[in-house]
């Protein structure tokens, strides 16, 4: 009897972990203004905490931050530190 208690237990833990995912995974609606807030508002306190401990745990992970950074910029070359994307003066870049 107490191996069909037990069975039933782990049934129930499953099933409620299955609705919880399903719950999670359900879209939402989003309204510009709140979407527009949102993107403003970046990065949380726990996010930034694991980027910085990701940073010392993973060396190319400050590489990898630093480039996206230069991305946010618009600086997609060394080369070019004036912060305009590529193509957009009056002389090509060269790329390598």
């Amino acid at each position: 009897m107490s191996n069909w208690i037990g069975l039933g237990i782990f049934a129930l833990v499953i099933l409620a972990a299955l609705f919880g995912l399903y719950q999670l995974s359900k879209p939402y609606d989003v309204s510009p203004e709140e979407f527009e807030r949102r993107a403003k508002e970046g990065q949380g306190l726990a996010s930034a905490a694991l980027v910085g401990l990701q940073k010392v745990i993973e060396p190319g992970a400050k590489k990898a931050a630093e480039v996206q950074g230069d991305l946010r910029a618009g600086r997609y070359n060394k080369e070019d530190e004036t912060g305009d994307p590529p193509g957009s003066g009056d002389e090509p870049s060269e790329r390598k």
